[in-house]
């Protein structure tokens, strides 16, 4: 960079010059070949083989979307559609296949067949092939694959994972636990005179002990002893049934104080530092709902895939306290498949300024 012949300043120039309009001709591409396609040019012919749920959702959803630059000619079907619901004309059965093929109308051909139609998938993709058209399956399993299937090579078998973790890749593991044990070292060091502080409003604010200890279920759902300071006066059990919300009259007032602002969190620092838990993550909960939830609420046990944390996806977004738990797990299944370093750091960044005032004054 120190040579002679060779202006930083230029360099800094392309660079600032190239992004700026490397993007400028990526949306304008992108604009002008969303409105030609609406308008019905630059559209892929597509023929539909086999008719099931998953193929009529994927017929609408392309309806629903001209941009995405198909136009479905018909569908081939054994059985056609009885119901007549649909405008899509239907082309034959799949022995009809060939001759559609030969006519150079089709473009693209997706194959969504269901379980008892399997055995012709050979011949279909054969025929495709011969042909020299574009292939894509449509399986009738789709409902439970993510939105992004993660493929595993087993010796040369594809083997696709319904639910891709990846941590459970050890790099992104380690890392990740490094960085906890990091700053949650680091936490409890700096914070020690807030947490003394605080340790001694407890105390006086009603009698008891200042750390709250209470079962959680964690990673792989396993029970865990969870550390909070104590924000309610001494009473019998009953918060391990019973879900709080912000009228809870066992809710001390110092209590309430440290709730609302998730200062009573703190002492879980000392959770991630042994392995309970982990910064970011979804929150554990207590044995006897997560016994509820999970007859009650689809896919709520994916969240035990990894550690939970003191703060996620879920509770940046506003879904924590006395809120839908659906909405919960949605936030929590995104995170345990899209997970980063960097979606950690950000997630630590929006507590700071979404996450750390808590208007419900969850449990």
């Amino acid at each position: 960079m120190k040579e002679v012949n060779i202006s930083r300043m230029v360099i800094a120039l392309f660079a600032a010059f190239n992004t700026l309009f490397s993007s400028v001709e990526r949306f304008a591409i992108r604009k002008i070949l969303r409105r030609l396609r609406e308008k019905g040019y630059n559209l892929k012919r597509l023929l539909i083989v086999g008719w099931n749920e998953a193929s009529g959702e994927f017929y609408d959803k392309i309806l629903l979307n001209r941009s995405l630059g198909y136009d479905v000619c018909g569908y081939l079907s054994n059985q056609p559609e009885s119901t007549g619901r649909r405008t899509l004309p239907y082309r034959g059965t799949f022995q009809d296949l060939a001759s559609l093929l030969e006519e150079k109308e089709i473009d693209e051909v997706v194959i969504s067949l269901d379980y008892d139609e399997f055995p012709a998938l050979e011949e279909i993709i054969d025929t495709c092939e011969k042909e020299g058209v574009k292939s894509s399956l449509l399986p009738f399993y789709t409902k439970y694959l993510p939105t992004r299937p993660y493929i595993d090579v087993v010796e040369g078998l594809p083997l696709i994972n319904l639910r891709r973790v990846p941590l459970d890749n050890l790099v992104n593991g380690f890392l990740k636990r490094s960085f906890d044990i990091l700053v949650s070292f680091v936490g409890l060091v700096l914070l020690s005179p807030v947490l003394l502080v605080v340790a001694i409003g407890v105390k006086c604010s009603s009698p008891g002990p200042v750390i709250y200890q209470q079962t959680r279920i964690g990673r792989r759902k396993k029970e865990f002893t969870m550390y909070k300071f104590r924000s309610m006066s001494l009473e019998n059990n009953a918060d391990m049934t019973t879900w709080g919300t912000r009228k809870d009259n066992r809710r001390t007032g110092f209590g309430a104080f440290l709730r609302k602002y998730s200062i009573d969190e703190l002492p879980q620092l000392w959770n991630v530092l042994k392995g309970d838990m982990s910064l970011v993550g979804p929150r554990p909960e207590r044995p006897f709902f997560v016994e509820k939830f999970r007859e009650e609420i689809p896919l709520y046990m994916m969240k035990h895939l990894v550690r939970p944390g003191i703060t996620g996806w879920a509770q940046v977004n506003g879904w924590r306290g006395d809120t839908s738990i659906e909405e919960r797990i949605k936030c929590d299944i995104y995170y345990i498949e899209n997970w980063t370093f960097l979606f950690d750091i950000k997630i630590l960044f929006l507590t700071i300024f979404k996450g750390i005032v808590n208007k419900s004054e969850d449990l």
